[in-house]
């Protein structure tokens, strides 16, 4: 059985145009142009039911609002992980 080492490991970078980038920066820039990409690409307005009131609006604020309650989310979650 081999010695278990509890060395860190460093995170995968990648070097674009001279520069190291980490792949999980890269991940996330292209998730985020793809998800800009998908809500810019839907416009046509929708009935959203908040609640009681039915209110009419174009599908791109509902999912830009969508898209940041979820980063919101995302980072909350996150810092409460790194306070434990």
């Amino acid at each position: 059985m081999s010695p278990k080492t509890d060395k860190p490991h460093k995170p995968s970078k990648l070097t674009v145009k001279g520069r190291e980038v980490r792949l999980r920066t890269l991940g996330f820039v292209v998730i985020g142009a793809l998800a800009i990409w998908f809500i810019a690409a839907n416009t046509k307005s929708v009935a959203v039911r908040l609640w009681v009131p039915e209110v009419t609006l174009p599908l791109w604020t509902v999912l830009a609002f969508t898209l940041l309650a979820g980063i919101a989310l995302g980072l909350l979650i996150a810092r409460r992980r790194a306070r434990n």
